[in-house]
């Protein structure tokens, strides 16, 4: 029997909490420290899942780039959550027909290498609530932005994680990993 897939959530964060729009505040602090850890990640996996607003971001940029991140980018298996979503039109990319969670459990069953979600953060949210999340992953820029859509607002239900790795990069930028605990 082979061990399932790791279900692994990468995010931009601010210091207080804040995910949404990081195209508008986390490129001051890119650089070949943060380069390296995204494309590891990227370089881990073979199918990445995305919710149709990330999806919708990512194929307005990412097929116009060259280069070693937009290569991986456009060239994994990409699967969209979306109820409204018909035709991705981007290559490898499909839309989950039916229920998402179903559709991950069945995921980390079948062979393969890591399962990445980038931004996406309800269908981040959802995986982690169902236990289907191995691992988040978060990069953590010193910035106070204030204002903005958080990981985890009010009312979310408590799970404990461990965190299992931890680097500082030059920009002050923190990558830490965490596990279910």
């Amino acid at each position: 029997m082979t061990a399932a897939r790791k279900v692994v959530a990468g995010l931009f964060v601010s210091l207080d909490g804040v995910v949404e729009a990081p195209e508008a505040w986390h490129f001051p602090y890119m650089n070949d420290e943060m380069g390296a850890a995204v494309g590891q990640m990227h370089a881990e996996a073979d199918t990445m899942v995305m919710g149709r607003v990330t999806y919708e971001a990512f194929a307005g940029v990412w097929p116009h780039r060259t280069g070693p991140m937009a290569d991986a980018i456009n060239g994994i298996r990409k699967l969209v959550a979306s109820t409204t979503l018909q035709e991705p039109g981007w290559n490898n990319a499909t839309v989950i027909d039916g229920d998402v969670i179903a559709a991950v459990k069945d995921l980390k069953q079948q062979p393969g290498r890591n399962i990445n979600l980038s931004g996406s953060i309800g269908l981040t949210r959802a995986l982690l609530e169902a236990g289907l999340l191995d691992e988040l992953r978060l990069l953590v820029h010193p910035i106070v932005l204030g204002a903005g859509q958080r990981l985890f607002p009010d009312g979310n239900r408590q799970v404990p994680l461990a965190l299992v790795r931890s680097a500082t990069f030059s920009t002050g930028v923190l990558d830490l990993t965490y596990q279910p605990a």
